[in-house]
C-alpha cells in the first residue's frame, strides 16, 4: 500500500479550491477568465499535492520509487491525462459548462484507480467525486458549478484530508 497520500496537503488543496471558486464566481466574468482561474488552481493544487506527498514520504521513510508508489502514479495519471484532453476538446467547441462535471468525474476516476494501491479511504474519496460529477451533470444548474467545485475539490478534500491526516499520520 502507498501510504504517502497527504492528509494535510489535501486540506490545503481544499482551501485553495474554495478560494478559486470564490474568485471564479465573483471576479471572472468572462469564460476565459473563469477557465484561467481554474487552470491556475489545478496547477497550484498539483504542486501542493506533489510537495505534500514528497514531504510525507520523506518523513515516513517511504520511497516514491517503491512498487506501490509507482502503481499509484500509473493508476492516477491516465484519467488525469484524459481529463486534460477532454478539457481541450470542450474548450475548442465552447462547452465550458461541461468542464466541471468532467473534471469531477476524471479526478474521481484518477483517485479511485490510484487509490486502489493506497489506504481504503482514498478510493472512497474518489467515488464521492464520481458521484458528485454525475449529479452535477444531471441536476446542478451551470450557474452553481463554482459552488459544486467548492463542495467537491474544496470540502471533499478538506474532509478526507482530515481523515487521512488523523488516521494515517498527516
Amino acid at each position: 500500500r502507498f501510504t504517502a497520500v497527504p492528509g494535510f496537503g489535501g486540506i490545503l488543496m481544499g482551501v485553495t479550491a474554495i478560494v478559486a471558486a470564490y474568485i471564479a464566481n465573483n471576479y471572472a466574468p468572462l469564460r476565459q477568465d473563469w477557465l484561467i482561474t481554474w487552470l491556475v488552481e489545478a496547477i497550484i493544487a498539483f504542486g501542493i499535492g506533489l510537495a505534500a506527498i514528497w514531504f510525507k514520504a520523506s518523513r515516513g521513510d517511504v520511497s516514491l520509487l517503491s512498487a506501490p508508489a509507482i502503481k499509484f502514479a500509473r493508476g492516477f495519471a491516465p484519467p488525469l491525462i484524459a481529463g486534460v484532453a477532454i478539457t481541450v476538446g470542450l474548450w475548442r467547441f465552447g462547452h465550458f459548462e461541461a468542464m466541471i462535471p468532467v473534471w469531477m468525474l476524471c479526478y474521481g476516476v484518477a483517485v479511485v484507480c490510484g487509490g486502489a494501491f493506497s489506504v481504503r479511504v482514498v478510493p472512497v474519496m474518489g467515488w464521492c467525486f464520481i458521484a458528485a460529477g454525475a449529479v452535477a451533470f444531471a441536476l446542478v444548474p451551470a450557474g452553481l458549478f463554482n459552488t459544486a467545485m467548492a463542495a467537491t475539490f474544496g470540502l471533499l478534500h478538506i474532509v478526507f484530508g482530515a481523515i487521512i491526516a488523523k488516521r494515517y499520520g498527516g
